[in-house]
């Protein structure tokens, strides 16, 4: 017997938390999330995602046992955008048992058009960077940070049970750090070349002591630099407090990059240490024991640099200020000692992306898949 029971109790939602050890507990690439921090971003009165978004916590359970968890969500800024609302899920896992798979997702649309909704997408986990998409391609390495792992047959479920894909495959790319590569070399000449025929273009890293405008700063180059693409939704204010703020005690932020005109925003691109390094030898900080673990690791400097956005705003595109942010990027992480970033998540076909990627000689190490199904 298959039960989909939303989650209210505090034991239901210390079981809605557990229950990706169950499905990970022998696959040596999965990086187990903090517990204190996940448990925050699900919890109503600390989550950002709640600021301007609701959603449900729903555990599957087969003859009484724990088999599958989700989340089901409207992100308000999208509703206002579309002029309808549309179903967001996200904290997905599954046994392997497509009769599971089936009854959550029967409830999901039956949750939707309850709430007169049009469609279900995702996944996203309240977080358009955090866990998005599932993984189709790319499970002989751990996900960088913000990127997700999954077994194989969950895309497999998906398309079996009608949903579709939606936008463009999401991948993540892996380059060398080593500016005596002739790529790098050639990037390097292509970008003192920029730097010569525009003398006021400047590339310079984050001001704390100036933390709201560069919030707003973001927040600007993030809807101007992404609003050609078709099914953007311009991000809010809480959008960017809530991806940035969490990082910066973590972040370097030499490597937070912004590039400007004569002073005006026209690019950024920032750099993020990957902890995941660091957080798959921790087991989430579940138990104290875990926290000897940390203690061990304490030293330890992450070798991957991870960039998760590159934005330019439209009258700058074809002025290789992009080339000139990657260029310093990879010079400033050389210094710091990093050996490879990872540039995720990008469409397969991004034309902003994609042309940096190629310049300096990355390849595609995984790829991810968003699904869509009408309801």
């Amino acid at each position: 017997m298959i039960q989909i029971i939303p989650v209210t109790t505090l034991h239901e939602r210390k079981t809605f938390l557990a229950f990706p050890w169950r499905i990970y507990k022998n696959d040596p690439f999965w990086v187990p999330p903090l517990m204190n921090a996940r448990a925050k971003t699900i919890d109503p009165m600390r989550g950002t995602f709640f600021k301007d978004g609701v959603a449900e916590f729903f555990l599957a359970c087969k003859d009484g046992q724990p088999a599958g968890t989700l989340c089901l969500a409207e992100e308000k800024q999208r509703t206002r955008h579309l002029g309808h609302a549309e179903c967001m899920y996200g904290f997905f896992e599954c046994i392997e048992d497509y009769a599971v798979f089936e009854a959550m997702f029967q409830h999901a649309e039956s949750w939707a058009r309850a709430r007169a909704m049009t469609c279900l997408y995702g996944p996203y986990n309240l977080d358009r960077e955090d866990s998005r998409g599932i993984l189709v391609e790319g499970r002989d390495r751990p996900p960088a940070i913000y990127l997700a792992h999954h077994p194989p047959y969950y895309h497999q479920f998906f398309e079996r049970y009608g949903f579709v894909q939606h936008d463009d495959e999401g991948v993540a790319y892996a380059v060398e750090i080593d500016l005596s590569s002739p790529r790098m070399q050639r990037l390097s000449r292509v970008a003192e070349r920029v730097r010569a025929k525009n003398p006021n273009f400047t590339v310079r890293g984050a001001n704390l002591n100036d933390k709201e405008a560069e919030l707003d700063r973001i927040l600007h180059l993030q809807n101007i630099g992404l609003a050609h693409f078709p099914n953007h939704v311009p991000y809010t204010r809480s959008d960017i407090e809530s991806i940035i703020l969490p990082l910066l005690d973590i972040v370097d932020l030499e490597l937070v990059l912004f590039a400007e005109d004569n002073g005006k925003p026209a690019g950024f691109f920032p750099g993020v240490p990957n902890f995941n390094e660091i957080l798959i030898h921790l087991n989430g900080l579940r138990s104290p024991w875990d926290y000897l673990s940390a203690f061990l690791h304490r030293n330890d400097k992450p070798k991957c640099l991870s960039v998760k956005s590159v934005v330019v705003a439209p009258e700058y595109w074809d002025t290789g200020l992009a080339l000139l942010l990657f260029d310093e990027m990879a010079k400033r992480a050389a210094a710091k000692g990093y050996t490879w970033a990872d540039l995720s998540l990008t469409g397969a076909n991004n034309p902003d992306t994609r042309p940096l990627a190629v310049h300096a000689g990355a390849q595609v190490y995984k790829r991810y898949r968003l699904y869509r199904k009408d309801v």
